[in-house]
């Protein structure tokens, strides 16, 4: 995981939970006033399927957040497996604090859960090869460095974080900066030490790439036969890394190509929330 996911994702898990519980609970939970502010209880969570589970860390955020009194008790870790009907965690404290977080914090661990779970699914595809699975910056707004680790739990790799940490010089870029060449020149110019990556749409560009001293050249949606010819071209000058459209059925052949990368947009969009359920017990 990048250096700055680390270094930032305490504060993040902070601010993602403060915004959570401004937009569920606002001036207050009406609801929950009808229990009175003395009652204590117990809450358990399962998952009603099979996944890996992660944001563990934005569960004890949301009730510490809103009563430092609750405990949570995981039964499970990050990046762990679990079968349906599984318990997940157990919840003690004041009853209202139990009932005003559980949809915030379900609703991290199901979104966060079912990333990690799409992850490892398609790392398992291709455990046996060398690739690296990295995914993109199509993720939900203001849930980024959430979405990445949760990238990481599932067993798979984070590409850059956003506009600033890497330079990505795709075609309209290469475009307006008069050239491939120039593009790569400029960016070394820019941002010395900042890893370049630009993107190619033919073995011709490659060339031109690899003679400009890129970093790491993205194929996109070459064939096969042009990535297994771009592994032998590279021979190791640049790391070469496959894109664009790219799915389960298609994976396993691009990754025997010999390319070091992966990179899939569906790992972090088109998730669907893993199935979790929490019941309160006085």
């Amino acid at each position: 995981m990048p250096n700055l996911i680390l270094a930032n994702l305490g504060a993040e898990i902070e601010a993602n939970v403060r915004t959570a519980l401004r937009e569920d609970i606002g001036s207050g939970d009406i609801t929950a006033q009808l229990i009175p502010t003395e009652r204590l209880a117990n809450a358990t969570a399962i998952t009603r399927e099979a996944a890996v589970i992660c944001g563990t860390a934005w569960v004890d955020t949301v009730f510490r957040q809103l009563d430092p009194r609750v405990a949570v008790h995981w039964q499970v870790a990050d990046g762990e497996r679990v079968q349906p009907n599984q318990p997940l965690f157990h919840l003690e404290g004041p009853a209202r604090a139990l009932l005003s977080g559980e949809r915030s914090a379900l609703n991290f661990l199901q979104t966060l859960s079912a990333v990690a779970t799409r992850c490892r699914h398609f790392a398992d595809l291709v455990a046996d090869t060398s690739v690296k699975l990295l995914d993109t910056r199509k993720t939900l707004p203001g849930l980024r460095l959430a979405q990445k680790y949760a990238v990481t739990q599932g067993g798979c790799h984070n590409h850059r974080i956003g506009l600033y940490d890497a330079f990505l010089i795709k075609e309209n870029h290469i475009a307006a900066c008069g050239g491939i060449a120039q593009a790569i020149t400029t960016a070394h110019g820019i941002a010395p030490g900042k890893p370049v990556e630009i993107e190619v749409e033919s073995l011709e560009e490659l060339q031109q790439a690899l003679a400009a001293g890129a970093d790491i050249v993205m194929l996109d949606e070459l064939s096969l036969d042009d990535m297994r010819t771009a592994v032998s071209l590279t021979a190791g000058r640049a790391k070469l890394e496959a894109s664009g459209g790219i799915n389960e059925s298609t994976l396993r052949t691009i990754a025997e190509t010999g390319v070091d990368y992966i990179s899939i947009g569906s790992l972090t969009k088109d998730v669907k929330a893993i199935d979790l359920s929490m019941r309160l017990s006085l």
